[in-house]
């Protein structure tokens, strides 16, 4: 029997064709995943926080987190499959996979990406690190997100370089050789050292990685039109160009031919093992089993002048540079230091205007050799003084300096190249740290932002701290992402998992309404995106165009850009830890946090495409509020409860099942002030206090009496004929409403309780007596009342489907008012929409009416 059998047996998990389950049981199952729901976003929220720099936590810590992870997950789960009456099988699956991989992780045996031996260049994007290593990954996110010019070639993956150590035995006898530095790190390294790489460079590479190299460079061919002369093999390990740069501890082997690449794939593995590289790793305090090491290749560009740039040059408080060095040639004697530089400061903002500039003597440059290899060679005479970037040169590298910059939103250290045709190419980008002293900047910040205005401060709750410069653009429909520009701050009515697509883009996040323990929240965390949730008023007092800076860390928005923070945001230290436990956390988070499955409607929203925790707790949340509902409507298990007819001023027909006190056997009739259920008092608040049901008879014209006849009421759940078509299943926090109203259907599915992050509320509304046209127009007029009221709408002909979740309790009290009033109001509209402007009309006509109503319900909690 298998493990997920034995799960099965072991939950004794019913299937659907047994006999219904008492609704009541599986409320509490919802409930439960509700609860579960939250403590998982919690420890993933709290797990975030430690990399913040400002907690101190030990391994134990991290291993008990994750355990407490998996026990919830597993239990998440395995709600879902009682709540559903499935075995959940995939879901286990995926639960599994990914267990399995954070107890690898946590063992030291790393989860390498299931990928080819090698992978091109244009696959690549920023979260592939673990499969490309940090540099390639990076240039990869280069490449083909920000569009940017980078030399084209492809990528030994980090499977790859795992398999042929294996092959070669090489992890065991690394670590045979570690014992000797743990005895005399200083006295043995050289020697280790040289053993170490010797065995590497006399290993063999295994098959797969010789034929993936040769049909990655016979692509390479073809997409270049020839094949190139000249490659450069450059490392890109795990941890490289990241919080920890490396920054010239691995090797690079540049003009590098063809049939070389083999063996220059073997020196830079060995490079790893340098001693300088060596001492560099063991004194920032990393494993031997965090030596990982991806390489990538990439074509050679006949460079007419390289350098490096720094995108920010802090002068002083109040001024600020790019600082630029280049010199003739190729790049790696720049980087080096082997040859002089000419060095440009040049202004932060367009047209970039140089500041300053020194003309160094330039007598020699690095070139590429005829049948490859590299070499030096004397610079004319009438260059080796002249400058070797112009103005139209420096204000290119000034525009690649900012987009760089605001995009991975930390200064950046970049190796760039111009070919003989003025074509700039970026070589590298990494973080630019700087060591400032915050308290000599104290005085400079309190000056600077007690004279800036501030459009509102002290509101909502701070998910990540940090400080965010830009131009706000307001997110209202997912049309508003599809545009949005890079560097932007994102401003919204609500939070959403689907702002993850452009967190990259993004500088910081505000929005009206939403809680720090949200799907939202933790992946803004994951991207350390300063945000702010829940400020109330960002989307009344700001518009897309208008410049702010945000200082997510003391929580207050200003108008215009301060730029003393900016120095102290770009200049301070970086928050990350430089130790063990810090880069382990890390790590686990990449399969604990992202988010891939961001939306319910899309063909991928399923259990095997979930690929971390977060992913299978977003899935099983959305999947228990649909199977809650759908119980409800279909009347699944409740078919032997205790109805109660409730005595209303309204001819509403209505019965109420309490699951709360479902136990009495209580038949008798109820009244509206005996219920506790807040989602229905609240709904019927708003249809009774707002007097929108009209007893008045609506004429019908002969066009609309004849569509009635054709028209089908919705469709019964079974044991319609005993409870009524007209049913309430409710507890304290919680109502399923199902009303059939005439000719037309209301369903609405309300959870309302202390924590904002289960509140939900789902209505849908189908059908009428008139003709298509005028039932469209309804349709369309109840569109508009609900998005005017923050719910996330569909409109399907005179179907209307409005969901909204995270608002706190009194916004949900409102809003259910607001549906009750609208119930009413709607019951003979469309008889009354004979134009098709009838819909905004009567839209702002009832939002005017039931205004007060909702108010009362924020003024009487």
């Amino acid at each position: 029997m298998g493990v997920f059998e034995r799960i099965g047996k072991a939950l004794h998990l019913p299937t659907r064709s047994k006999a219904p389950v008492p609704f009541v049981v599986l409320f509490k199952k919802f409930k439960s995943i509700l609860e579960r729901n939250n403590r998982i976003l919690t420890l993933m929220a709290d797990m975030g926080d430690k990399l913040g720099g400002e907690y101190v936590f030990d391994r134990r810590y991290i291993e008990s987190a994750c355990e407490e992870l998996a026990d919830q997950l597993f239990k998440l789960v395995s709600d879902l499959s009682i709540l559903n009456r499935c075995r959940n099988v995939p879901l286990f699956v995926a639960f599994e996979n990914v267990r399995q991989e954070i107890a690898d992780e946590l063992a030291g045996r790393h989860h390498f990406p299931d990928t080819p031996a090698t992978l091109p260049l244009s696959e690549l994007r920023a979260d592939m690190a673990e499969a490309a290593g940090g540099k390639f990954a990076m240039l990869g996110e280069l490449k083909n997100v920000l569009q940017l010019p980078v030399p084209d070639g492809f990528v030994v993956t980090t499977r790859a370089f795992a398999e042929f150590m294996e092959r070669n035995a090489l992890p065991d006898f690394i670590r045979e050789q570690t014992k000797l530095l743990d005895a005399d790190e200083e006295g043995n390294i050289r020697e280790v050292s040289r053993r170490v790489r010797e065995r590497i460079l006399a290993a063999s590479l295994p098959r797969s990685l010789g034929r993936g190299i040769a049909e990655s460079l016979e692509d390479l061919a073809r997409r270049g039109g020839r094949i190139p002369k000249s490659l450069a093999v450059r490392s890109s390990a795990w941890n490289e160009d990241g919080e920890t740069s490396f920054a010239g501890q691995y090797e690079s082997v540049i003009g590098v031919p063809p049939s070389g690449v083999a063996d220059a794939f073997k020196r830079v593995v060995a490079g790893a093992y340098s001693p300088e590289a060596w001492l560099y790793r063991r004194r920032r305090g990393f494993r031997e089993h965090e030596a990982v090491m991806a390489v990538g290749c990439q074509v050679m560009i006949d460079s007419k002048a390289s350098g490096g740039l720094y995108t920010y040059a802090p002068l002083t408080q109040k001024e600020e540079g790019i600082f630029v060095s280049a010199a003739w040639g190729l790049c790696a004697p720049v980087m080096s230091g082997e040859i002089e530089t000419d060095s440009y400061l040049i202004g932060r903002r367009a047209p970039f205007p140089t500041l300053s500039r020194e003309i160094a003597h330039k007598g020699s440059r690095m070139v590429l050799g005829s049948k490859g290899g590299t070499g030096f060679e004397d610079v004319p005479a009438l260059a080796a003084d002249a400058p070797c970037l112009t103005e139209a040169d420096l204000a290119l590298l000034g525009e690649v300096s900012l987009s760089l910059e605001k995009y991975f939103k930390r200064p950046q250290d970049v190796e760039w190249t111009l070919d003989a045709s003025d074509r700039l190419y970026v070589l590298q980008s990494r973080p630019l740290v700087f060591y400032g002293e915050p308290a000599r900047r104290t005085g400079a910040i309190d000056a600077a932002t007690s004279q800036a205005e501030v459009v509102f401060s002290g509101r909502g709750d701070v998910v990540q701290r940090g400080v965010a410069m830009g131009r706000v653009h307001v997110v209202k429909t997912d049309a508003d992402l599809a545009d949005f520009p890079f560097g932007a701050i994102l401003v919204s009515r609500h939070t959403s998992p689907r702002y993850s697509r452009v967190m990259a883009r993004a500088q910081g996040i505000l929005t009206d309404i939403g809680s720090p323990a949200g799907h939202m929240a933790a992946v803004a965390r994951e991207f350390r995106l300063p945000t702010i949730v829940g400020c109330g008023v960002a989307t009344e007092m700001l518009q897309s165009g208008d410049e702010i800076t945000v200082d997510a860390t003391q929580n207050v928005v200003y108008r215009g850009l301060v730029k003393e923070l900016r120095y102290f945001e770009l200049t301070e230290e970086a928050v990350y830890e430089d130790s063990y436990e810090y880069r382990l956390l890390r790590r686990l988070l990449k399969k604990i946090t992202p988010l891939n499955l961001v939306d319910p409607h899309s063909p991928s929203f399923t259990p095997s495409s979930c690929r971390t925790y977060h992913d299978i707790t977003r899935y099983i949340h959305e999947q228990a509020v649909a199977e809650l509902i759908e119980l409800s409507e279909d009347r699944r298990g409740i078919l032997d409860a205790t109805a109660r007819k409730l005595r209303s001023p309204l001819p509403l027909n209505l019965s109420v099942i309490d699951l709360d006190s479902e136990a009495t056997g209580d038949t008798g009739a109820i009244e509206i002030p005996d219920l506790h259920s807040l989602p229905l008092r609240e709904l019927l608040t708003g249809l009774i206090d707002s007097g929108m049901w009209s007893t008045d008879p609506v004429p019908v014209d002969m066009g609309s009496f004849m569509a009635s006849l054709t028209r089908t009421l919705g469709v019964s759940g079974p044991g319609s004929g005993k409870l009524g078509r007209n049913l309430a299943v409710v507890s304290s926090e919680y109502m399923n409403l199902n009303l059939h109203l005439g000719y037309h259907f209301v369903l609405v599915d309300a959870y309302v309780g202390d924590v904002i992050n289960d509140n939900a509320l789902y209505f849908r509304f189908l059908g009428g007596v008139t003709d298509f046209s005028r039932r469209a127009r309804r349709a369309g007029c109840i569109a508009k009342i609900l998005e005017r009221a923050d719910f996330r709408v569909e409109l399907h002909g005179d179907l209307v489907i409005g969901r909204l979740k995270k608002f706190d309790k009194d916004a949900m009290r409102a809003k259910l008012r607001l549906l009750g009033g609208l119930v009413g109001f709607t019951r003979q509209l469309d008889v009354r929409m004979a134009r098709d402007d009838d819909s905004h009309c009567f839209a702002e006509e009832f939002l005017a009416a039931i205004k007060p109503v909702m108010e009362d319900a924020h003024d009487n909690p």
